[in-house]
């Protein structure tokens, strides 16, 4: 069995599956103020009373990274950026102390002008004086070559953590967005770790032995150890559950349009031919002091703040919704209107006092000079205009640039959505709203409210090795595990792609995968010749694999969908 659980912000979700088959479900209020107290309420309501020797994992979907960053909670991160020549790096600026050092590794991996270790010396001292417990040391080419990497971190490890190496987060080659993902991964650390540790005491005090996974924003899972050492891998997880929950239910191969319609947000996410598309380069996170492009492998997500609490005013003589949540409904004891009160008066969802909600319109109507029901009307109304907007500008940029899925590039390929489908609270009572307004069938999953939670259970295990061959200098590389070897000249992309494979394999097993959850592809695969004088000296090779995203098993005993 497999417990899946997604925190949302409004309500945990917890699911029990076995095989396929739902055996359970809870859902409980999400405390803001005692997260890991949220989740931890969800499983024990959920596996009260049941075997627990019988769960084989625990895969959860946390907004604790997310929610760090958004709100400012974050460690102080000190940086050691290493640009070399030929660019001005004071954009890279990031952290709360940022030293520039010189040194430089070449495009390939050879060491032109090794760093000054007073430089590091210099930096150690900047950092105690402000205070600073993290770092992080990014190179510009030590995707290449991480000897500067390593080296600096070696006069840092004992006097600060943790100290993230750029070079362990991904093998792409893209410099600024290592530097910033290199600094959120240390920003979010200490608070991703404190969660971490809660998890582990609380379940060895309910004598609870049951390897824990965290969702990822790609659609896949890490082990909890995993986790805690690259937690920025963990960022938006939430909207990676809506996708894979969605594809719980929507098996085919059509294009179509996922909507994970929340308490406090909307969810944005489409699938090409049936696959999910992807984000090629990288989550794009702003938050108060700069917006930040990231190498953190993403399903394609637009979240806006749209929701069945999302607050209600009246402004200049139009009603405006959201983007904020500023308490529950008013029918369960709210103080500002949402459009689930204006849902409850129209008879679309049955909860709370229904006198309250009528109230709740009744307010804003005399602003409008409208009564209760017509207020109501035109709040539910303006949901589906302003989700069918942002869906049609999402889909125009998206056919303006190449499409991505998770498995490949589709040439040429347009973005024609044949259906939507609808997963959360209000799923149901928007559905009739949003067919009419796409003009385009409308699905909601039998098991809607808790889809996040199954897209988290059902997730499997994935990862992602790039190795880097250069035969002139025989050197090979594979940066997310830290390998540098020697190679001859007749290494070949042949011999890159099957060693691809089979260190992706042993990666499986440190991450939490089963030999069945295993199922690597080649996602990426170049060859040059390096030229010197008039003659061929080498070749530079490039290959990319992961482990393939998608579901452990197919929903059993429900209906896929009901339209």
């Amino acid at each position: 069995m497999i417990v899946g659980l997604d925190m949302g912000g409004t309500h945990v979700d917890a699911v029990i599956i076995d095989r396929g088959n739902i055996i359970d479900a809870v859902k409980t209020p999400t405390d803001h103020i005692n997260l890991f107290g949220s989740i931890w309420e969800a499983l024990n309501h959920l596996l009260k009373g049941k075997d627990i020797s019988s769960v084989n994992r625990i895969n959860l979907s946390t907004t604790i990274s997310t929610n760090a960053i958004v709100e400012g909670k974050t460690a102080s991160v000190g940086m050691i950026i290493e640009s070399g020549p030929g660019m001005e790096p004071s954009f890279l600026a990031c952290g709360k102390e940022n030293i520039f050092i010189t040194g430089y590794v070449d495009h390939r991996g050879r060491e032109i002008k090794s760093f000054k270790p007073e430089e590091i010396q210099e930096a150690i001292l900047k950092f105690k004086e402000k205070n600073i417990e993290a770092c992080a040391v990014v190179a510009k080419f030590s995707v290449r070559n991480p000897i500067h990497e390593i080296e600096i971190c070696k006069l840092l490890k004992d006097k600060f953590s943790p100290v993230t190496m750029g070079h362990t987060l991904s093998g792409k080659l893209n410099f600024p967005r290592r530097v910033y993902t290199s600094y959120l991964n240390s920003a979010v650390y200490y608070v991703f770790k404190s969660f971490c540790e809660s998890i582990r005491e609380a379940m060895k005090k309910e004598n609870i032995n049951v390897p824990v996974n965290v969702l990822k924003a790609d659609g896949g899972t890490m082990s909890l150890d995993t986790a805690q050492k690259y937690p920025v891998n963990t960022i938006l997880s939430g909207p990676a559950a809506s996708v894979m929950g969605a594809l719980a239910f929507n098996p085919g191969d059509r294009d179509g349009i996922l909507l994970d319609i929340g308490g406090t947000t909307t969810d944005i996410s489409f699938v090409a031919d049936g696959v999910p598309l992807f984000e090629p380069l990288g989550i794009k996170i702003g938050i108060k002091i700069g917006n930040y492009n990231t190498l953190v492998r993403e399903i394609y997500n637009v979240s806006i703040g749209l929701g069945g609490d999302s607050a209600i005013h009246v402004e200049n003589g139009e009603i405006k919704i959201g983007p904020h949540r500023e308490g529950p409904p008013m029918a369960i004891g709210g103080l500002v209107p949402t459009p689930s009160d204006a849902m409850i008066v129209l008879g679309l969802l049955d909860f709370g006092d229904k006198e309250r909600a009528i109230s709740a319109m009744k307010d804003l109507g005399e602003k409008l000079q409208l009564d209760a029901k017509a207020t109501a009307k035109l709040i539910y109304r303006k949901m589906g205009e302003i989700i069918k907007q942002e869906v049609t500008n999402i889909v125009n940029e998206i056919n303006s640039r190449p499409v991505y899925t998770v498995k490949e590039l589709l040439y040429g390929k347009k973005l024609k959505p044949k259906y939507i489908s609808l997963i959360g609270g209000p799923a149901k009572a928007l559905a009739p709203l949003l067919e009419k307004e796409f003009n385009l069938p409308c699905y909601v999953p039998e098991n809607y409210e808790i889809a996040n939670a199954i897209g988290a259970a059902l997730a499997k295990p994935t990862a992602e090795v790039t190795v880097l061959a250069d035969t002139a200098e025989g050197k090979l590389s594979i940066p997310e595990i830290e390998i540098y070897e020697k190679i001859g000249k007749d290494f070949t992309v042949d011999k890159a792609e099957q060693k691809a494979l089979e260190l992706l394999r042993e990666m499986a097993s440190v991450i939490g995968a089963s030999d069945k959850d295993f199922e690597g592809e080649i996602t990426e695969k170049t060859s040059f010749n390096m030229v010197r004088g008039f003659y061929t000296c080498g070749k530079n090779i490039r290959v990319r694999a992961q482990i393939k995203p998608g579901l452990l098993y197919e929903l059993r005993g429900v209906n896929h969908v009901e339209v």
